[in-house]
């Protein structure tokens, strides 16, 4: 487990990069809300890593970050524009529905655990759930 979530928080930490040399407002607008929940998703698991001290409050307002910028990803993606730098395939824009839905999930799941997250012990099952939210978009719209 602790592979898996240190996995996580490499892959998403490579984000940052990304954006050097992209000029299209609407692939930066969709690769910055994409990095605040990368960087969301790295206080949660740098705190189920052993890595940091365990804090409710700094884990509900990354649960809250997640929440808002996953219920904005739909918009984010209502211009299909893929530049050099971009991740995002173009099924994307053929299956709109199936990418909102996952969306949706994401936001769902950071909402539902707002609050529920009491102790350490509470935060492997959490990063599991969001890695299988993540990889599942990730898996059938991104490179």
């Amino acid at each position: 487990m602790k592979y898996r979530i240190a996995a996580i928080v490499i892959a998403l930490g490579g984000t940052a990069f990304a954006h050097t040399g992209v000029k299209n407002e609407d692939v930066l607008a969709r690769m910055d809300g994409m990095s605040a929940i990368a960087d969301a998703v790295k206080v949660i698991g740098t705190m189920a890593k052993g890595e940091a001290e365990f804090d409710a409050a700094a884990i509900d307002a990354a649960l809250s970050e997640i929440e808002t910028r996953a219920g904005n990803i739909p918009m984010r993606f209502e211009t299909e524009v893929i530049t050099e730098k971009s991740e995002a395939l173009p099924v994307i824009w053929e299956d709109m529905n199936g990418f909102a839905d996952k969306a949706t999930a994401l936001q769902t799941l950071a909402r539902d655990n707002i609050g529920t997250v009491q102790s350490a012990g509470d935060l492997r099952p959490l990063m599991r759930d969001m890695a299988g939210a993540c990889r599942a978009c990730h898996a059938d719209y991104r490179e």
